[in-house]
């Protein structure tokens, strides 16, 4: 198997290392640490963000070219595929003419993994990935080894937007494994990024309490986070009225579904801006929220989006639902042409009347809809942010999950905080039923933790219900 990547290499380093070198690398910044492939990209891309509708349409046609030649001339399952349409990757004007070529999906990947490559999987340079496999089975494929510079310089940029800049440290809370120390603090230090460690696998209460303290003392910083990582910090504050940090500048949420009200809620404790983007790990498409709004801004030179109904056509009309689809630029060791990614958006226009950028919008995307659906009586189903409160009705709970195994019953999971008594679960239980209207009973379980995904991420439905033997989502609230 190939080397690791720098990226991989540096993860793995010991502390202990890390901690040696620390002094040496705070001398120098960031922007020089990560290499001329990264300073080469950031400049590229906050120049080009800036780029009209038709310089943009024109580098994705560009690109799209030479993706589509590099599949047709090295990978045998796309020399098929585009053998049987009767395609020619070298006639095409614009990145919608790609629409002639079939959708593929992650059984199409799955079932093809080697033919789908364009150089052996065992060459230099090449690194086998997987989902998280939140939603299912995790999805393995190969990618090129050189990725990781050109994605982060995406992320910098639209972090930039809301005042970050590189040499900022980062409070981090998303998903990596940090070793206690001798007390029992869960803190660990990468010199390099300048990033500060915790572990979002323990949030208790005097977790908590510790990760809060060591963040006043570390001087301006962003929080880098999942959103229900930031949500747990926000519901400790505010349960054990502590202020929150003066030194945060803002919040850099994503990797998870943001819901509006939290949002909210951590925007008034913490007293900055909540800032969000969508990606993936097939590294298909990326988007950055405006800065002055909370819509998002599909980066075009990162790769091509389509939104498309249940009906496969294009969504073009400001306020549908589709599904995004993907065609990226990055990875030239496995093309993933047209690919269904599973999650939806809702089209918003094709470029951005307060900030001026020339780039398609979307907002309210949400990934994954199996962790999302509760499944009534009658076989229906019901959004999460339909059933989420919005009042006091979750106070003196850390954490809560619903697991459903069977239609219109559930099992509300609950990790209870010191305070939490009788009152507050026939609060929890009143409150729900009449949300739920009867359509879903459940029952009550505390427990003292929930298991969070392999990559430390939180779901809101543990879903064991085939969804797609049931009815359609519902769009209105229970």
């Amino acid at each position: 198997m190939a080397a690791l990547s720098k990226k991989n290499l540096w993860e793995k380093t010991p502390q202990g290392v890390k901690a040696v070198l620390r002094g040496a690398l705070s001398r120098i910044s960031p922007k020089l640490l990560l290499g001329r492939r990264f300073r080469q990209q950031l400049a590229f891309i906050e120049q080009s963000q800036w780029w009209s509708a038709d310089e943009a349409r024109a580098y994705q046609t560009q690109q799209l070219r030479r993706m589509l030649a590099l599949a047709v001339e090295k990978s045998p399952y796309y020399q098929r595929v585009f053998k049987s349409c009767g395609f020619d990757a070298r006639a095409i004007r614009s990145p919608k003419d790609i629409a002639a070529l079939p959708l593929i999906d992650k059984t199409t990947i799955r079932e093809n993994l080697t033919e789908l490559c364009t150089v052996s999987p065992d060459a230099h340079g090449v690194d086998y990935v997987s989902t998280g496999g939140s939603s299912g089975t995790p999805l393995g494929f190969y990618m090129g080894a050189n990725r990781s510079a050109i994605e982060y310089a995406y992320l910098v940029a639209g972090w930039q937007r809301v005042g970050y800049a590189i040499d900022t440290p980062q409070a981090v809370f998303r998903g990596q494994v940090v070793q206690p120390d001798r007390n029992g603090f869960r803190h660990a230090f990468d010199p390099l990024l300048r990033r500060h460690y915790f572990s979002n696998f323990h949030m208790g209460d005097a977790d908590i309490k510790q990760y809060v303290d060591h963040l006043r003392t570390i001087g301006d910083c962003f929080l880098h986070v999942y959103p229900s990582s930031i949500a747990a910090l926000t519901r400790y504050l505010r349960r054990t009225s502590t202020p929150a940090p003066t030194n945060v500048r803002g919040i850099l949420a994503g990797s998870e579904i943001v819901h509006p009200e939290d949002r909210t809620l951590a925007e008034e404790t913490w007293g900055v801006r909540y800032y969000s983007w969508y990606g993936h790990s097939e590294k298909l498409v990326m988007t950055s929220e405006c800065e002055q709004s909370h819509d998002d801004h599909v980066w075009p030179t990162y790769g091509y989006m389509e939104l498309i109904d249940e009906q496969g056509f294009p969504v073009t009309t400001p306020g549908e639902r589709g599904e995004i689809v993907g065609t990226g630029f990055i990875n030239n060791v496995m093309p993933f042409i047209r690919y269904r990614t599973g999650d939806f958006a809702t089209y918003v226009g094709e470029s951005c009347p307060k900030c001026r950028r020339s780039h398609k919008l979307i907002r309210d995307i949400r990934g994954h809809r199996t962790q999302e659906m509760l499944v009534a009586l009658d076989g229906s189903h019901i959004c999460w942010t339909a059933v989420n409160m919005h009042d006091d009705t979750f106070n003196g709970v850390r954490q809560f999950q619903f697991r459903q195994t069977e239609a219109g019953y559930a099992t509300l999971r609950i990790v209870a905080s010191d305070s939490l008594g009788d009152a507050d679960v026939r609060r929890i239980r009143r409150n729900l039923n009449q949300k739920l209207d009867g359509r879903i009973q459940f029952d009550i379980e505390l427990c003292d933790a929930i298991e969070l995904t392999k990559r430390g991420k939180a779901t809101f439905v543990d879903q064991h219900l085939d969804l797609t033997a049931t009815l359609q989502p519902e769009t209105a609230g229970a």
